[in-house]
């Protein structure tokens, strides 16, 4: 659908604001005026003042008729930019006649009588009013149809802006649902995680334990699902979310799991996109507590490099970490939203640890809230 409405909007009738129609009229006739008005002092043409003020009515005429063909364009407007053009053309001709009088009667019929006689001098004998008129409208044509050009020039450039800004505004709003897709991504495989640990325990009998994980349970997707998926969250707020996550899992590992956060007071708020943590954490759960035996230590560091933010998951763990085929889901879902939201300014980069267990370290422009 956004497609079709890219296609169809140049048939749209999109007008050209009417100040800079005002300005372009105005401006072209002003040339006109400022330039004769030029030419004419450097010839030393006599009666100068008195020339002035004739080309000055003709001017005002120029706008006139200018503004009254500006009328006729806009009806124009939303039709092919080839018919636009024909429509200037075409609808330049009696513009231009009615201009030629207007600049006849000006500059022959309101002369005093001394330069009545000169002018009559200098008009050829076998050339009539009507003649004459035709003759110097043949020369205004190209005149008044270039200012008829340029409106059309303006009425394709406001119809490209407004093209410009429809594809903006749809690739913004591709994003956005890309971004929310790829968040409610994570919410179905915590959940499913999670009921199957609260199942395990109301199943063993620890009732206070269950209730600890329902009231953490409740708290966290009541936090997460408020929030809106494509919007940015404090990194303080991201740590809060991770570490009711935590509380969770501490019910189903309370002897293995061992966290620790690092986070720098000047970093926590900072920007990062809501639970783009999670499906770390989640992970570090999954391939290393979950499959060790002993104590793992699972930690969760921010730190700032050259304008940058790292944000490093990473465990001791003796899981080796999402490498199987079809079990990177998590990664691949971290990656895209950086990708979405930064583009090649963000990177995601994980691995094995020489000393055992699995990194994660995301990269990404340092960006602050505001402090409220």
């Amino acid at each position: 659908m956004a497609n079709n409405a890219l296609n169809q909007s140049f048939a749209d009738p999109v007008r050209v604001p009417w100040r800079a129609t005002a300005l372009s009229i105005v401006g072209f006739w002003l040339f006109y005026f400022f330039l004769n008005t030029l030419k004419n002092w450097f010839a030393h043409a006599p009666d100068q003042l008195w020339m002035m003020e004739r080309r000055a009515v003709v001017t005002l005429a120029g706008m006139g008729l200018s503004a009254l063909l500006y009328f006729v364009l806009r009806a124009a407007d939303g039709r092919s930019t080839r018919y636009l053009l024909g429509t200037a053309f075409l609808a330049s001709i009696p513009i231009t006649i009615a201009y030629a009088t207007i600049n006849h009667i000006a500059f022959y019929y309101m002369l005093p009588d001394t330069m009545l006689v000169e002018m009559a001098e200098k008009k050829p004998d076998e050339g009539s009013t009507l003649s004459m008129i035709l003759w110097a409208a043949s020369g205004w044509y190209f005149f008044i149809a270039a200012w008829a050009v340029l409106y059309v020039a303006l009425s394709y450039a406001t119809r490209v802006q407004v093209v410009e800004r429809r594809a903006a505004q749809y690739r913004n709003e591709a994003q956005t649902a890309e971004l929310r897709a790829l968040r409610y991504q994570v919410n179905p495989h915590f959940l499913f995680n999670t009921l199957n640990a609260l199942s395990s325990l109301v199943m063993a009998k620890r009732e206070e334990e269950a209730e600890r994980m329902i009231m953490n349970l409740s708290t966290f997707f009541r936090t997460s699902l408020t929030s809106d998926p494509a919007q940015d969250v404090s990194l303080a707020d991201e740590i809060r979310l991770q570490k009711l996550y935590l509380d969770i899992e501490r019910v189903r590992f309370p002897r293995r799991l061992n966290v620790e956060i690092d986070v720098p007071p000047a970093l926590e708020t900072a920007r990062v996109p809501g639970l783009i943590l999670q499906p770390l954490v989640e992970n570090a759960i999954k391939y290393g507590v979950s499959r060790s035996t002993g104590k793992v230590h699972l930690s969760i560091r921010a730190r700032a490099l050259d304008g940058r933010m790292q944000l490093i998951v990473e465990d001791d763990g003796k899981g080796d970490g999402p490498t199987e085929p079809g079990h990177g889901v998590g990664l691949r879902n971290v990656s895209d939203r950086l990708d979405t939201r930064f583009g090649r300014t963000a990177q995601c980069e994980s691995g094995p640890r020489k000393e055992g267990g699995w990194r994660v370290v995301l990269t990404m422009p340092l960006e602050f809230h505001d402090r409220d």
